[in-house]
């Protein structure tokens, strides 16, 4: 078997983040279930599918710009597909796969006109993503102007810009997407079909315009060799090698920086052109870090190349639009499919027919990630014998010892002493804590990322097929703690039936309780816990209560819950958290406290602003969050 290639720009830890990314993130249950609504013409069905929230009505759109724009979004929002566009969204990485946190992607503007005729402030059809890295994967879409906003159509590093990219979005332009990529009748580095071009087929020359695919392969090759000058040569790009003006103790390293960002060379003078053409802009600045970016910019006259790439100060670029990551990177799933662990066949399939035309499916189904699989017994070393461990109907462990033999070692163990071989297994699979068998390890973290991406289907069907619900993770957490990730109607009552413990204790010695209400579960769930008779008295690692979190976070739907904490078990948790929160409110409340009023001047009609004239819409400033430095399983 031939080793993995290993690309520059495309590193074996972000490959498997990337592989696990495509496996879980988006389901086929969920692709299949909003492009059956989607079909039907149901927009908020194919949405409620893909887990997107939609905050706004179609009527009041109607009421505040007018007919014309309600018309023009329900247009685009019936050619709205969720589930692709979550499947393009952008990712954590460094061994995550959720969805990068507070992010918001635009996807078109429209122009309402005041009943005189003139221009209005333009409103964003955008989607903002999670604030919580462990919180349910949920995206909101939104009807309104963006905050990130700094000029007309300009917007800061937190915001995607994707309206020129609606290939990523909307189903009228989905086929646009091998050509956005650089490529004619096939993608880079594929056939049609999409099996891999061997190596003797990759251009060893400059293979000029005409080919545009394989244009594309000779700059990706040469930027894989450390050559990146000639790389964006090859694609008519000047890169120049100069180091910006810095500190004296900083020096940012143009080489390095081109070294990892996966460019898609050929690509960029078009999407900086037609960008130029819709009136944002002519420079543009992508990812850098975080004293050093680099710039697009149209080179001096005279020159043989029309674009120039450069690394320069962030001072420099501050006031530049940001390029999308989408428009300026090579598709992460062309590089995943290069590197291996992906099938063409297991992409979504609007990025499978895009990329692939030739490529059929044998059932003919419509395609996707792969569901779970019927969990296969795993080989344990027990006193000196090889042993099968698997599981069994009504979900628990199969071991092959007797029963006398299972109840001296629990017998045993719960005498403090040390057990070994299958009981291990048992006994860590129960706790978290301890050393599993990697293909047990495997089947756990399958699991535990279907929870993490809010694939009920998937877990339940995992369940079916024998699977021990009483099982932790690494960070101690049962399924009952990643129930506010997943829908809890079904769930709740078959785990509580397998005898799962409300009251169970995390690594953090948080209840599940105290995760649905401090990692963003709904009012639904935590209701339904309390239900069950999940206890309020209950205080985590760093002695917050319930109350506690719930003004942490400013869970207004979870009042009445912080309320009753308070009433019944008065005094509970850290006595120097709620002094710390006294003082961050009084300064909050002093902050923007208002001046006070001037005399109203007339009101004037405005036309449409170069700059932001008038207050961005007022956002509640963001919780303090956790972060985790590595996924739990």
């Amino acid at each position: 078997m031939s080793p993995r290639p290993d690309f520059l720009c495309f590193p074996p830890d972000e490959a498997s983040s990337r592989r696990r990314i495509r496996r879980y993130a988006v389901p086929r249950g969920m692709i299949e279930r909003a492009t059956e609504r989607r079909s039907a013409g149901d927009w908020r069905g194919a949405c409620a599918a893909a887990h997107v929230d939609i905050d706004f009505e179609l009527s009041e759109v109607a009421g505040e710009y007018g007919d014309d724009v309600a018309a023009a979004l329900e247009d685009d929002l019936r050619h709205l597909v969720p589930d692709l566009v979550r499947w393009h969204l952008p990712r954590t990485l460094g061994g995550w796969t959720t969805l990068a946190t507070d992010r918001t992607v635009v996807l078109a503007r429209y122009h309402p006109v005041t009943a005189a005729g003139r221009p209005r402030r333009a409103p964003y059809l955008h989607l903002t993503t999670p604030a919580m890295l462990e919180g349910p994967q949920r995206i909101t879409l939104r009807f309104r102007r963006v905050a990130d906003e700094k000029t007309a159509g300009v917007f800061g590093r937190r915001t995607e810009d994707w309206r020129y990219a609606r290939h990523l979005w909307d189903a009228r332009h989905t086929a646009g997407l091998r050509e956005r990529g650089g490529a004619g009748e096939r993608p880079p580095f594929f056939h049609p079909d999409g099996s891999p071009r061997r190596a003797d087929e990759l251009p060893a020359a400059d293979p000029g315009p005409g080919d545009a695919a394989a244009r594309a392969e000779w700059a990706t090759l040469l930027h894989h060799r450390g050559e990146f000058e000639a790389a964006f040569a090859a694609a008519g790009i000047e890169a120049d090698p100069t180091h910006p003006s810095s500190p004296r103790w900083y020096r940012a390293d143009p080489q390095r920086m081109f070294r990892r960002l996966a460019f898609d060379h050929t690509r960029l003078e078009a999407e900086v052109r037609r960008l130029a053409d819709a009136g944002v802009g002519e420079r543009f600045v992508l990812a850098g870090d975080w004293r050093a970016c680099v710039l697009l910019e149209p080179t001096a006259p005279g020159s043989p190349a029309g674009l120039r790439v450069r690394v320069v100060d962030q001072d420099e670029a501050k006031d530049l639009p940001f390029l999308a990551e989408a428009l300026w990177r090579r598709l992460p799933d062309l590089d995943l499919l290069r590197v291996g662990g992906v099938e063409p066949r297991h992409l979504h399939p609007l990025v499978r027919e895009a990329l692939f035309p030739a490529l059929r499916t044998a059932d003919g189904a419509p395609g996707g990630p792969p569901g779970p699989g019927v969990p296969a017994p795993v080989r344990v070393r027990c006193r000196g014998e090889w042993h099968e461990v698997g599981f069994r109907p009504g979900g628990l462990l199969r071991m092959p010892h007797s029963d006398q033999e299972q109840q001296r070692e629990r017998a045993l163990r719960a005498f403090g002493g040390d057990v070994a071989g299958c009981f291990a297994v048992e006994q860590t699979w129960a706790s978290g804590s301890g050393r599993l068998p990697k293909a047990l390890r495997a089947q756990r973290q399958d699991l535990f990322l279907r929870a993490q991406h809010g694939d009920t289907e998937g877990v339940l069907q995992l369940l079916d097929a024998g699977v021990d619900p009483r099982v932790r993770d690494a960070c101690g957490r049962s399924l009952l703690h990643v129930l506010h990730q997943l829908d809890h109607e079904p769930l709740l009552p078959r785990l509580l039936a397998a005898g799962l413990d409300l009251e169970a204790r995390d690594q953090r010695e948080r209840t599940p309780l105290f995760v649905a209400v401090n990692d963003g579960g709904s009012r639904a769930l935590v209701e339904a816990f309390l239900a069950a008779g999940a206890r309020i008295d209950v205080i985590d690692q760093s002695e917050l209560s319930l109350a506690q979190v719930i003004r942490r976070y400013r869970r207004a739907d979870l009042r009445s819950l912080r309320e009753r904490v308070q009433e019944e078990h008065p005094g509970i948790g850290a006595d120097w958290w709620d002094e710390w929160m006294d003082r961050q409110e009084q300064r909050d409340a002093d902050d923007h406290e208002p001046d006070e009023p001037d005399e109203p001047d007339e009101p004037t009609e405005l036309d449409e602003p170069t700059e932001l004239d008038e207050p961005a819409e007022l956002e509640v400033p963001d919780a303090p969050r956790e972060y985790s430095k590595e996924p739990p399983f």
